[in-house]
């Protein structure tokens, strides 16, 4: 019952970073090509500004919640669900890693640079350099879903 209670949390919360990272990778990219280079780094810098700051916590909550539902299904014999639910955690921990290393540093330097309400001259390949990784952050929350409710169905 508890693995099913985590992975549930774990469900709602990766849900709310998938949803995010889908909708970046299918709308947000687009609409933000057809915009100036200004608009561009004021939009973008406010937008990590705010997401840096609230998204972290469905983050963190998705991750702990897959772990959690990995080790007390694993404890309760149920091993599908244990795979599932691990399979789950590793899929968000390789997003965090992706997230971290290549997404966090370019929100940090588009969010200063909305707050000095600068544009950048670079700030288009920073946004190619962002949005390179978009579709695979989205695919990984996807199949971390995915795998969290399959784990559901032991």
């Amino acid at each position: 019952m508890i693995a099913h209670i985590l992975a549930i949390i774990a469900v709602i919360a990766t849900g709310v970073i998938y949803g995010t990272d889908t909708f970046c990778a299918l709308i947000l990219r687009s609409a933000l090509a057809r915009v100036d280079d200004a608009a561009l780094n004021a939009v973008t810098g406010n937008i990590h500004r705010f997401g840096d700051k609230r998204l972290p916590i469905p983050g963190i909550i998705g991750i702990l919640g897959s772990a959690g539902a990995t080790v007390f299904a694993a404890l309760t014999g149920h091993n599908l669900g244990a795979v599932l639910a691990g399979i789950a955690f590793v899929l968000l921990v390789v997003w965090l890693v992706l997230y971290l290393r290549i997404s966090a540093p370019i929100n940090r330097v588009l969010t200063a640079a909305a707050d000095k309400h600068e544009t950048l001259p670079n700030v288009r390949a920073l946004q190619k350099s962002w949005d390179s990784i978009i579709v695979l952050r989205a695919t990984l929350q996807g199949l971390a879903v995915l795998a969290l409710t399959i784990s559901l169905l032991r």
